[in-house]
């Protein structure tokens, strides 16, 4: 059976824990690299990562941006959106449509 995680900080990502998601609290930028890793290749479908923690591991969620899994959804945390999520989303959009739609 596949899995979901969530990544980030304690404060945006522990509610998650709720709903039965594998919660992982990444307090620096190593520890987020070594957890990302581990559950890409440990079964995990979906791996959400807030976007305050997203933004130091652009080149390790790049490495994933075109297999089937895990499927990487940026988040906002805590402190509120980056904008990184939804231009990820529109990136996607693009490449799936071929052309800008906004």
């Amino acid at each position: 059976m596949y899995k979901i995680a969530v990544m980030g900080d304690r404060d945006s990502v522990l509610g998650f824990k709720a709903l039965g998601l594998e919660v992982c609290f990444c307090e620096n930028t190593d520890e987020a690299r070594r957890t990302l890793h581990r559950l890409a290749g440990d079964n995990y479908a979906i791996i959400y990562i807030t976007e305050q923690l997203a933004q130091y591991l652009t080149a390790d969620i790049a490495r994933y941006k075109d297999a089937v899994m895990p499927a990487i959804i940026l988040i906002p945390g805590k402190s509120g959106s980056l904008g990184l999520g939804e231009a990820g989303l529109k990136a996607a959009v693009e490449r799936a449509v071929g052309a800008d739609i906004s």
